[in-house]
Formats: C-alpha cells, sequence, structure tokens
C-alpha cells in the first residue's frame, strides 16, 4: 500500500515535473520560518505614577493648575500661576530623577537613525518610507531617565489620594 502524501509526491513528479517539489518544498519552508518573537508586555502599575503625581502637587499645584479653567484669566495672571508651577515641578523633578536627553546634538541638526535603532527612544516623524538608515532633522531631544529616586510609602496610604482635601480648624 501505498500512503497517500506519497502518490501525490509521485504525481506531483510525473505531471509537473522536479521544479513543483522543489517549488512546494521551498513554499513549506517559507511557511515553517519562525517569526520574529513579539515584545512582552508587562503590566506597569499605578503606584510610582501616583506617588510622583502626588509630589507634583504638594510642590508645584500641578494638579490644581491643570484641573482650574484658566480662559477667564489674563495670559499675565496665567503667566505668573505657570511661573509657581514651574519652580515647584521642576523642584520635584530634581529631588527625584535624573534625567538626560536622548539624543546630544542641537534640535534642528540633521541626524541619521541606523538600522536597528530603538524605537522607544527614537521616532522617525513625516514622510516615512523605506528601510533604515533615515536621515532628518531633529526637531526634539527626547528625555530619558537615568535614576528614580521616588519615596517609600506605607503600605496602609491610599496612593489614589494625590493631595488630601484640607480644612482648617
Amino acid at each position: 500500500m501505498v500512503s497517500p502524501e506519497y502518490a501525490q509526491r509521485l504525481t506531483d513528479l510525473y505531471i509537473d515535473g522536479a521544479s513543483t517539489l522543489t517549488n512546494k518544498a521551498s513554499r513549506q519552508r517559507a511557511v515553517e520560518a519562525p517569526r520574529p518573537p513579539q515584545a512582552v508586555l508587562q503590566e506597569s502599575g499605578p503606584d510610582s505614577a501616583l506617588v510622583l503625581l502626588s509630589l507634583l502637587q504638594k510642590e508645584g499645584r500641578f494638579l490644581d493648575f491643570l484641573q482650574e479653567e484658566v480662559s477667564g484669566y489674563s495670559d499675565h495672571e496665567v503667566g505668573a500661576a505657570a511661573r509657581v508651577v514651574h519652580d515647584g515641578c521642576r523642584r520635584v523633578l530634581d529631588d527625584h530623577l535624573s534625567i538626560a536627553p536622548v539624543r546630544d546634538e542641537a534640535e534642528g541638526s540633521q541626524v541619521t537613525l541606523q538600522k536597528g535603532f530603538d524605537p522607544s527612544a527614537e521616532r522617525p516623524t513625516g514622510h516615512v518610507i523605506g528601510e533604515p538608515p533615515f536621515t532628518g532633522s531633529l526637531v526634539h531631544r527626547g528625555w530619558r531617565a537615568l535614576d528614580v529616586r521616588l519615596p517609600q510609602v506605607a503600605s496602609s496610604r491610599d496612593v489614589r489620594i494625590l493631595a488630601p482635601a484640607e480644612v482648617e480648624l
């Protein structure tokens, strides 16, 4: 007895010639080629983000500023408030983070993204066609966290409370 697969291979050989077998084998190898591994996604809990947001509120009144409807204020008033927010928020960044630009070149410089560039660190924009290398003008240098020094928080603290309600007695 002959297996159906063997019979089909013989039929292919006699009817279509050896090229059919070669083409089928090539197609089968192409189908069986391993796929590149997909990125592994990991959960990122909200606690650190909430602690940082709480610090930005405490030192810079960040949330108060963003939640305020500013359309009724003059540019001078908004600018004065923004200066206070800026100073406090910058202090939080200085105290709790070390950051550096992703790219060292000046904005406006011509830069080249080589094949294998890290898309989480460098993002081509505009008319992107083909494969790297890509050459273009640096629009923004990007930011990278080098060190994070957030305070430890008591396990009993609800980090969802970004700023407690204040009750003056």
